[in-house]
């Protein structure tokens, strides 16, 4: 490889916080909010035009592990008072992604965060004594550093914690392959009453993605028979619906497999991959003529959505045999019951979930994993453990392959938000690092923090009856 040596240069301080939180999608999204909230000057920085993420970019569209607590409760009620929220369940439901980036906008600024989009983290630095000091991030602004006295990296990627040193682990802990990508995509064009035995959530939908269904019918395997009818062959081989409105349908049609997070040339040709096959798809769709005549897409997801990235070092690391035990922890942070959702990570493996894989509810996926019983995620699996400072949250926390499967999950993702945020801005507030806040005085913040959720949930439930 060879290399350009750029000059020396002053970069501009943009501005200095008591924590700034790098990215801005769900779990990002909640830390901010959980600092701001408890009391600290917070600074959220995201890559996109939108906070949200794979929410809101990704055009995810369906929320699993949604029954937390604090800020997503009150998220959730919110959707729904917008008659944004799409059936489901308490568990998982789906949402209209349009909604869902002005509820989040809504939310952080009454919070009083500084939020700047279009911001992305390109690099990062600590002192002498090893803590973190600043980040720097380059924009239409140019290049601008940022200073605070803690950080959460929620980028997804562990970029943050990789750019300032951390070591992490990568993919499976045998071959280093990562599970794959998934381009989602929102249509329009058909009739709810004639689709229905192909839609898996939503409005009039099954509450979860992975219910068992009347006389064994699947609606993936009975979609997926539509799709061989039109001489198709979808990369993921158990493609999904669900039901947003009655007019608007999310699909998860799509594995791009071998793909590196930490590569954009990878993730440009897979995004791309990924848009001409949901184009395909739809067009072979459309050829059956009847039902699909109609069949349009209507947008794909700005950014592909990607399940596996680094897993930065922590001061603990969930473990397989974690979610087998059900492991309790006196620091527990959030409670998990998903299953190992471990999709294959090569095509040839047939497409689905993984050999490695098997539902919570102890239904076979596999023969490597036993029955997951609901366990808990610790406050240390969120601090970094080669660097002070810095916290961690979303699927970048520390944690082994198998284990990541199972907690990477959005509902998740917010509860450990909300704690990073919490303990980052406890730290900040007493001149502290994280890692030295009294766990006493974390449950107190994050059950300050909850009564607050609580209410502003109830006033959105007041306004509704009004």
């Amino acid at each position: 490889m060879k290399f350009f040596q750029e000059e020396a240069r002053h970069t501009p301080i943009a501005s200095g916080a008591d924590v700034i939180v790098c990215g801005g999608g769900p779990a990002g999204f909640a830390a901010a909010v959980a600092a701001a909230r408890t009391g600290a000057k917070t600074v959220l920085l995201e890559a996109h035009g939108c906070l949200g993420g794979v929410w809101t970019s990704g055009a995810l569209s369906w929320i699993i592990e949604a029954d937390k607590p604090g800020i997503l409760s009150e998220l959730t009620e919110t959707l729904d008072s917008w008659g944004a929220r799409a059936g489901g369940d308490e568990l998982n439901f789906g949402y209209d992604v349009e909604a869902m980036k002005y509820v989040l906008d809504e939310i952080s600024h009454a919070a009083g965060i500084q939020t700047q989009l279009h911001t992305r983290v390109v690099s990062a630095a600590r002192d002498a004594a090893n803590r973190m000091t600043t980040v720097i991030t380059e924009s239409k602004s140019g290049r601008q550093a940022w200073n605070a006295n803690v950080f959460v990296d929620a980028t997804g990627d562990g970029d943050v914690a990789a750019q300032v040193g951390c070591d992490f682990d990568y993919g499976h802990p045998e071959t280093g392959e990562a599970q794959p990508m998934s381009l989602m995509a929102l249509f329009t064009g058909v009739k709810l009453d004639e689709i229905e035995e192909y839609v898996s959530g939503g409005r009039r939908g099954r509450a979860a993605e992975r219910a068992t269904y009347p006389n064994g019918h699947d609606p993936r395997q009975a979609l997926l028979g539509e799709f061989e009818r039109a001489g198709l062959s979808p990369s993921y081989s158990a493609p999904t619906i669900w039901c947003i409105y009655e007019n608007l349908y999310a699909l998860m049609a799509n594995h791009e497999y071998g793909i590196s997070s930490t590569s954009a040339e990878q993730i440009t040709s897979a995004t791309m991959n990924a848009r001409a096959e949901i184009h395909e798809l739809a067009r072979g769709l459309r050829s059956l003529g009847g039902r699909w005549a109609q069949f349009r897409i209507v947008s794909t997801g700005a950014q592909i959505g990607v399940r596996e990235g680094r897993r930065i070092h922590g001061r603990y690391s969930v473990s397989l045999e974690d979610i087998r035990s059900g492991q309790k922890h006196s620091d527990a942070i959030c409670r998990v019951r998903s299953g190992a959702d471990v999709h294959s990570l090569r095509r040839d493996e047939g497409g689905f979930l993984s050999s490695a894989a098997t539902a919570v509810d102890g239904r076979a996926r596999g023969d490597t994993i036993a029955q997951v019983n609901p366990y808990d995620i610790p406050l240390r699996a969120l601090i970094a453990r080669d660097v002070d400072g810095l916290m961690l949250a979303g699927r970048c926390i520390s944690g082994d392959f198998y284990a990541h499967s199972s907690y990477r999950v959005t509902g998740n993702a917010v509860a450990m938000g909300q704690a990073a945020g919490t303990v980052a801005a406890l730290a900040a507030k007493s001149a502290t690092l994280p890692h030295a806040v009294p766990w006493s005085h974390v449950q107190d913040a994050i059950g300050q923090l909850n009564l607050i959720c609580e209410q502003k949930r109830m006033q959105v439930t007041d306004v509704q009856r009004v």
